[in-house]
């Protein structure tokens, strides 16, 4: 009843009509020369482009004074339309400006305040070119440009200035002293009668 059938049995196994059809397939060993993986490519290292900075340690010696263009970006900072900045900006060759900063901006070559741009405060700079408004003190030692609409009130000492139409200034305004090194011109000061 409850034995095995004989007739059936074999080395495979019973092999019945109803049993053959729901026989698993052999399986074989896996071989170390064929795979159905796909390979892996080959581990690059990770090298990340980030640019190195000489940054300055209080005790150290200073970092070199050879400085990049004013094109390049890692020397500029741009404080976006929506960006309200308020502090003391040190060590920025160009700062433009699209929002609002209230800083005092020191050791800067260039400054620019763009149409939708506000700085408030003090800048000593070598060239600034306002388009947009400017309160506090401005020192612009080689140029001051005044673009239109661009407004400037405040203490504004300059090397030269251009001043389009529709620029504004008001205030207190001189050009820098540059006689000291220059020689004197004949006959300057002398009114003839």
């Amino acid at each position: 009843m409850f034995g095995k059938d004989k007739e059936n049995e074999g080395a495979g196994g019973p092999k019945g009509p109803e049993q053959n059809d729901m026989a698993p397939p052999p399986l074989k060993p896996f071989s170390r020369k064929a795979t159905t993986a796909t390979p892996k490519p080959a581990a690059t290292p990770f090298r990340a482009d980030i640019p190195r900075r000489v940054v300055d340690i209080p005790g150290a010696g200073r970092r070199p004074e050879r400085m990049l263009s004013l094109d390049d970006e890692a020397n500029r900072l741009t404080v976006g339309r929506n960006i309200c900045l308020s502090g003391e900006i040190t060590a920025c060759q160009k700062l433009v400006v699209e929002g609002q900063v209230e800083a005092q901006l020191t050791d800067a070559q260039v400054i620019e305040v763009a149409p939708t741009g506000y700085f408030r405060g003090n800048a000593e700079v070598d060239e600034a070119e306002i388009s947009g408004r400017f309160e506090g003190t401005l020192i612009a030692r080689q140029k001051l440009t005044i673009r239109k609409g661009g407004r400037i009130d405040g203490s504004v000492r300059y090397g030269r200035i251009v001043i389009e139409s529709g620029g504004e200034i008001s205030g207190e305004m001189s050009a820098l002293d540059d006689t000291k090194d220059a020689a004197p011109v004949p006959g300057a000061g002398v009114l003839d009668r």
